[in-house]
């Protein structure tokens, strides 16, 4: 990795948690620099105010040695004169009266200035060393005498560098360990995020029931789990549906594939006739078409939040054909009875055949000898009765007729999944109808069908 790879990750992180973590060590960094200007300026400020009291303190001990009686300014000796005279300068009318034994130069110069004055002043001479003086009139010799004593300011200019170089450190210190601990507590933060990340990872939309909201989650998980929890639940119906989908194509289209396989084998069988020929060609012609039809029926109305397409259909008629075109037993005959015309409902007789087409397999499939389809005009619409004489529903599955793959007795030999009676159902609502059972009907089976009068 080169250094402008390093820098520019360094400075752009990739990941949620290094982002954070630069986010707070700037924001550190920033309020450390405020708050170490601030507190070395303070500390400046105090340290100059302290060189100044020291000046003045010096001033009153040298001002005792001041003797302004009797109208003339003179300077008394004492025991301790020697200390007295270290950097200290005693002015009578703007006359020098007492300097330091190695006074004179720029010091002298500085403080014959601030002397000059008549008033009380401070003044910094820079040089090999930084020294501050300080003018302090005599009390009681008005402005005739002025006291200017110096001190030199390098003590306190290294301990102002020793704090400046100690904050420095400290706040160095303070940086690595706000970006440490910062990583620490958003990557324990983030533990539930990767958790999350791992279940799913393993989990599958459709096979499992376990989901992302629980307890113990901070308020923005618990929110976040719960909005992917719905997008499973959406994946899941959606699956749902493709998979209902598919079974239900594939339980309409057996029937008319049936058709073309068996024409074809009985044409292969043996030698046919231009006629024969013609006639398998129809039938297979027939069933091509039907199962073009039911694909297009059941796509049409797949597509969620697009209602069922209007249209009209002569119920009579498109039973008739149902009839005509199922493969009955001999010992099974369908009834076709209608009342007084016109019987048309408000559907296409596509879909009308979609919805009566699994009834009347099931009323063929366990019929005795007869299956009725009673067609008559009720208020607002239109309802069908598909009745059959056989054994009927068991009471106990009653309740089970319209779920999806449900069967009253899967060992009866017939190979259906159950999908049947749930698409009659389906497709009747999606036209505004219904399909129900009457179970007070007996012997045998009778389903209802009412749909909209067209």
């Amino acid at each position: 990795m080169t250094t402008r790879t390093r820098l520019a990750a360094l400075l752009a992180p990739r990941t949620l948690r290094g982002r954070l973590s630069l986010v707070a060590l700037t924001t550190a960094a920033l309020l450390m620099v405020i708050l170490t200007v601030v507190f070395n300026t303070v500390v400046r400020h105090r340290l100059q105010r302290e060189a100044d009291d020291e000046l003045r303190t010096r001033a009153a001990a040298v001002a005792t040695t001041v003797d302004t009686r009797h109208g003339r300014v003179r300077v008394l000796e004492t025991s301790g004169d020697r200390l007295l005279d270290t950097n200290a300068w005693i002015y009578a009318d703007g006359r020098l009266l007492e300097q330091p034994p190695s006074g004179g130069g720029a010091l002298t110069r500085a403080a014959g200035a601030l002397a000059a004055r008549g008033r009380r002043g401070c003044a910094v001479v820079h040089g090999p060393d930084t020294v501050r003086l300080c003018a302090e009139p005599v009390p009681g010799a008005g402005s005739r005498a002025t006291v200017v004593t110096a001190l030199d300011l390098a003590p306190y200019r290294n301990s102002a560098e020793t704090l400046l170089l100690g904050s420095f450190a400290l706040d160095a210190v303070m940086l690595a360990c706000t970006y440490a601990l910062t990583r620490l507590a958003v990557g324990r933060a983030l533990r539930p995020v990767r958790a999350m990340t791992e279940q799913a990872t393993q989990w599958s939309a459709v096979g499992s029931e376990e989901r992302f909201a629980g307890r113990g989650r901070p308020a923005e998980l618990a929110a976040l789990g719960a909005s992917l929890d719905a997008l499973l639940d959406r994946i899941r119906a959606v699956l749902r549906h493709e998979r209902q989908l598919t079974g239900e194509l594939s339980h309409e289209l057996r029937t008319p594939l049936s058709r073309i396989v068996a024409e074809l084998d009985w044409w292969r069988s043996r030698p046919r006739s231009a006629a024969e020929t013609r006639a398998s060609h129809e039938v297979m012609a027939e069933a091509a078409q039907s199962m073009r039809t039911i694909c297009d029926t059941l796509l049409d109305e797949a597509r969620e939040g697009v209602p069922t397409a209007p249209g009209t259909a002569d119920v009579p008629t498109v039973l008739h054909h149902l009839s005509a075109a199922l493969d009955a037993p001999d010992a099974v005959r369908i009834v076709v009875a209608g009342g007084p015309a016109p019987l048309t409902a408000g559907v296409k007789p596509a879909l009308l055949e979609r919805i009566v087409s699994p009834l009347l397999a099931n009323a063929v499939r366990y019929a005795r000898t007869t299956v009725t389809l009673a067609v008559s005009r009720t208020d607002g619409g239109i309802r069908v009765e598909v009745t059959d004489d056989g054994p009927g529903v068991p009471g106990a599955f009653t309740e089970l007729l319209f779920q999806p793959g449900k069967r009253a007795d899967p060992a009866d030999g017939h190979a259906g999944a159950g999908l049947g009676l749930p698409l009659a159902r389906r497709l009747a609502r999606s036209a505004g109808g219904e399909v129900t059972h009457d179970p007070g009907h007996g012997p045998g089976a009778r389903f209802l069908v009412t749909l909209p009068a067209g």
